[in-house]
């Protein structure tokens, strides 16, 4: 059931309730590097003229990221509102967080790819009524936030 009292469908098959997509000035190395950092598989890729990355799908598990490059699309003028941390000084609008099977083999995973690490991985314990998660911070190549976690205890019932 919805907020609203009524049925919600089912997803398309293959796409999670929720998505978001994410711009970057080279979304074509941006997808070759979150596929070796951080473990992402390419599901789809188009590309347009000049090998501008129009459209992309990436999955992590049963999750689902598009990606592509930022600025004006000619049909899609709201695509010109689409910019990458890079070309605002490092500002963002948003951070994203995946839950990972190990957290500390993503993490030098990551590392090792050159992510920069904005915390390393830190349990966050929210109490015996709540939860403890696993997680570390870090961003991509053109400054998106990434946080990574893994469940390490889950809340008392």
């Amino acid at each position: 059931m919805s907020a609203e009292g009524a049925t919600v469908k089912n997803t398309p098959k293959g796409w999670p309730r929720i998505s978001t997509a994410i711009f970057y000035k080279d979304a074509a190395a941006a997808i070759d590097w979150l596929c070796a950092a951080f473990g992402f598989e390419v599901r789809l890729k188009v590309e347009g003229d000049g090998g501008r990355i129009e459209h992309s799908e990436l999955t992590f598990g049963d999750g689902v990221i598009m990606v592509g490059t930022e600025g004006p699309t000619p049909g899609r003028p709201h695509h010109e509102f689409m910019r990458s941390p890079k070309s605002l000084g490092g500002q963002i609008t948003q951070s994203l967080m995946v839950y990972v099977d190990d957290v500390n083999a993503h993490f030098a995973r990551a590392k090792a790819a050159g992510a920069t690490a904005l915390s390393e991985p830190t349990v966050h314990d929210y109490g015996e009524d709540y939860w403890a998660d696993r997680s570390y911070g870090a961003t991509d190549l053109e400054g998106h936030q990434w946080w990574f976690t893994e469940r390490v205890r889950d809340p008392k019932k």
